[in-house]
């Protein structure tokens, strides 16, 4: 399927046909693939500037952060030309943010969730809770 391209006003290339709306969607789908829990998209829009949507969501180890993190990141590579503007904490893998410009991922594992309670912090946003 041909995409369309799009130069965003970070400088690079993003698939102007995956609205923010639906990569949240998506990312929030794959990261199920992998066994995240506690998924949650929260809409920022009209709260912050910095991005439209956070994808939150829970691992119980590592192992399993970084197969989700993995999962996110080459199955939109792959299948959707879009790829992740900036990453923070694939080393530690505590707390893993991808950040898709309109779409913030947020991989954590359960304690490191519990601790920053960005839920909490961004409390007006409206929450939509995904499941398998």
């Amino acid at each position: 399927m041909p995409t369309s391209k799009e130069v965003s006003s970070g400088g690079f290339e993003k698939n102007s046909l995956m609205t923010p709306k639906k990569l949240a969607h998506k990312i929030a789908d794959l990261s199920l693939d992998k066994r995240a829990y506690d998924v949650k998209i929260l809409d920022l829009r009209g709260l912050s500037t910095v991005c439209d949507y956070f994808v939150i969501c829970s691992a119980d180890a590592d192992v399993q952060a970084k197969a989700i993190t993995d999962h996110i990141v080459e199955k939109l590579k792959d299948e959707d030309d879009v790829k992740p503007w900036h990453t923070e904490g694939y080393k530690s893998l505590r707390w893993v943010l991808l950040d898709y410009v309109d779409v913030v991922v947020h991989v954590f594992l359960r304690d490191v969730r519990s601790f920053y309670g960005l839920e909490e912090l961004w409390g007006d946003a409206p929450v939509e809770e995904i499941a398998a």
